[in-house]
């Protein structure tokens, strides 16, 4: 699961939800909506109260429920998720007054994510004002959102090209990010000190480029050479890579030092309050 989280709110009640680009849906909270719908001190115990009175819930609980790492105050914890239908089924167990309104908000975000997928622009604009809210500055933002452009067109090529499994998707990327960086995504990401993180939103300016000129070059070379098989897709993403490995090379040896780097764009995210007048960050990604 490629996950997006986020807090969305219903009447002043904080919900965590995370949004799955694989299967194209949201996941929400468990024990944020057993909150808001029972106001209980404990909604963990009134989760399992609720269990205890449906033996069916109980039974199909691990079908329904999706554990997920999400970050607290505390660290890392595993916190129960659900999809629509799965926190559906939960609420019919729950007798409370706002089990209606609170269908309805939830359908309502189901929806609201339904449009921005038929009109993208709204998708982009999410996510700048997501990145804006987190601290980056607009410079990462625009290389950024270049990125995620370019990575969609790789991904329908791929599509057009006979890959429809996830797993295929992962090791086409881990063959292009190895040919361009010399390292797989997993690799990259422990070389960053990341886990749950996203690895581009991670990358420095320099990173991102180098990676979008692999996708892109990737693009390019499979519409030419029309690969009909997995292996002949390594094969392009490898060639795709080479570009972008050429260039870093190119580039490290003008700047004397590698570009591949264990920093991360996120280190240098500063609080709204230290920005300067204008309202930007006073240095850009790859620039202490």
């Amino acid at each position: 699961m490629e996950d997006k989280f986020a807090i969305q709110l219903f009447e002043g009640n904080k919900v965590r939800v995370v949004w799955d680009e694989e299967q194209e849906k949201y996941f929400f909270s468990v024990v944020d909506i057993i909150q808001v719908l029972t106001d209980s001190v404990n909604p963990t115990d009134y989760i399992k109260k609720v269990k205890s009175r449906d033996k069916e819930l109980a039974e199909g609980w691990g079908q329904i429920v999706t554990p997920l790492a999400y970050r607290t105050a505390g660290g890392k914890q595993k916190i129960n998720f659900a999809d629509l239908q799965g926190i559906f089924r939960i609420i019919q167990s729950v007798p409370s007054k706002k089990a209606e309104p609170v269908k309805q908000w939830l359908a309502q975000l189901g929806q609201q994510r339904i449009d921005q997928m038929i009109d993208p622009e709204q998708t982009f604009q999410m996510a700048v004002e997501d990145y804006r809210r987190q601290g980056y500055s607009d410079k990462w933002i625009n290389e950024r959102m270049r990125s995620i452009e370019m990575r969609k067109e790789l991904t329908d090529e791929w599509q057009r090209s006979g890959v429809t499994e996830h797993k295929d998707f992962a090791i086409l990327t881990n063959v292009l990010t190895q040919a361009w960086s010399g390292m797989t995504t997993g690799e990259y990401k422990k070389f960053k000190g990341l886990t749950k993180e996203n690895l581009r939103d991670n990358m420095t300016n320099i990173e991102l480029a180098l990676n979008t000129l692999a996708e892109v070059a990737t693009t390019e070379y499979s519409r030419q050479s029309n690969p009909k098989t997995m292996e002949e897709n390594k094969r392009v993403a490898r060639e795709g890579g080479d570009v972008a490995r050429e260039a870093r090379e190119t580039m490290e040896k003008r700047l004397g030092r590698s570009v591949v780097s264990k920093e991360r764009a996120s280190d240098y995210i500063i609080e709204t309050s230290k920005k300067d007048k204008k309202g930007e960050l006073p240095f850009d990604d790859e620039n202490k």
